[in-house]
């Protein structure tokens, strides 16, 4: 996946060789040990096979107790884009969020994108995440202004 010239456009950090992807799944589950990132991987099943293929990603981040807010994240594999694959990944997620941390204090779900990333607000938009606000370009993870879309519990 790390080998898509779209996910390396717009992703903020990739892997380039094993070692890399190595310390991205570290970093994984680090997130989920100390329980502030939950990263899940998107599977699909294949017709006529027990194997699951690997489609996207999604991810919760910056979840703490009290706070209100929390980011999401995700990609979608190359050969699985177009076919709804991150509205409805985003949606499930979404859901097991509130359901697991709005007792926590979680209120609201962020998700942000560079203002030219027109796939990832058609998925805000598709996932019921309003656009809240344009914010300023922030390099070198943001080397373009961005749209901040919002999405809270009772929506």
């Amino acid at each position: 996946m790390s080998r898509d010239p779209a996910l390396r456009h717009w992703a903020s950090s990739v892997a380039d060789n094993d070692a890399d992807g190595a310390r991205w799944v570290q970093a994984e589950q680090r997130g989920w040990a100390v329980g502030e990132r939950f990263g899940f991987a998107v599977l699909e099943a294949q017709p006529g096979s027990v194997r699951e293929e690997l489609v996207g990603n999604v991810v919760l981040k910056g979840v703490t107790s009290g706070k209100p807010a929390a980011e999401v994240g995700y990609w979608t594999a190359a050969h699985a884009r177009g076919r709804g694959v991150a509205p409805r990944a985003l949606e499930a997620l979404t859901g097991w969020a509130f359901d697991t941390f709005e007792a926590d204090g979680l209120e609201r779900l962020e998700l942000l994108h560079q203002v030219d990333n027109l796939a990832s607000c058609r998925v805000a938009q598709k996932s019921r995440y309003d656009l809240d606000s344009v914010l300023p370009a922030a390099p070198p993870s943001f080397p373009r202004d961005g749209h901040l879309h919002i999405r809270r519990t009772n929506a």
